[in-house]
């Protein structure tokens, strides 16, 4: 239990992370990817800091010998297959996913999120969730229970991971290397998620917005009905 609990506690520092993994630590990264992509309980993993982190242990060597083409195509490989997970999750489960009772793992406003997301942006909701924590768990799981075309579904995957991967990775094993980032790589990283985090937090504020406004209305209702019946009563 012990193991684990500081397992958890380095997601969070994904540098010292993959470091302390030695020679497992591409598996480790990989399987990672594919769990934040893949499964419903993988929504709190990091995700674009952990890219970014790996394409920096490339460029010294750490990752593949510096391989970072291998490294991009493997990282996409594991979002993709991670997206397929999740395409056939939401398939199987259909709607009743939305009625699900909130667990430790599984948190229904994430997919309410996710289908607020989808619905504003359609299949291409695959290709910009990537770069948004959560959504990014959250979006081929909604898009299997609406039942988007699958070979839509295929093509946004694709597409979708290979500019995730590559953009983030290539930020990483160039921008490492510069001697102001190495010194701060730590608020970097805090900025990565925060900025990453900001239309997930936006849409959890105009989602209470919503909610706010559709109280008002019914209890405005409600205030108009209770007269009309007592006028009907005397």
């Amino acid at each position: 239990m012990r193991e684990i609990w500081e397992f958890i506690q380095k997601l969070i520092h994904p540098l010292e992370l993959l470091q302390s993994m030695g020679p497992f630590a591409l598996t480790v990264l990989l399987l990672i990817i594919f769990a934040e992509t893949g499964l419903f309980f993988g929504f709190f993993l990091p995700g674009d800091s952990l890219l970014f982190v790996s394409g920096m242990l490339c460029a010294e060597g750490f990752l593949l010998e510096g391989n970072v083409t291998l490294l991009i195509v493997l990282i996409a490989l594991a979002a993709i297959i991670g997206d397929f997970v999740g395409y056939w999750f939401g398939r199987k489960t259909g709607a009743m996913i939305f009625k699900r009772d909130d667990t430790f793992f599984f948190k229904k406003k994430y997919v309410l999120q996710a289908k607020d997301f989808y619905d504003r942006y359609g299949g291409f909701a695959i290709v910009l969730g990537r770069f948004l924590p959560i959504i990014r768990t959250f979006a081929p799981i909604v898009a299997g229970v609406v039942g988007l075309d699958f070979k839509r579904f295929v093509f946004f995957n694709i597409f979708g991971a290979i500019i995730w991967s590559t953009s983030m990775v290539l930020a990483g094993y160039f921008l490492g290397s510069v001697e102001f980032v190495q010194q701060n790589l730590e608020p970097i990283i805090v900025g990565i998620i925060i900025v990453s985090m900001i239309p997930v937090f936006r849409t959890l504020i105009r989602e209470r917005k919503r909610k706010r406004e559709l109280e008002k209305e019914l209890a405005a209702k409600k205030e108009e009905k209770e007269p009309s019946e007592l006028k009907e009563f005397h």
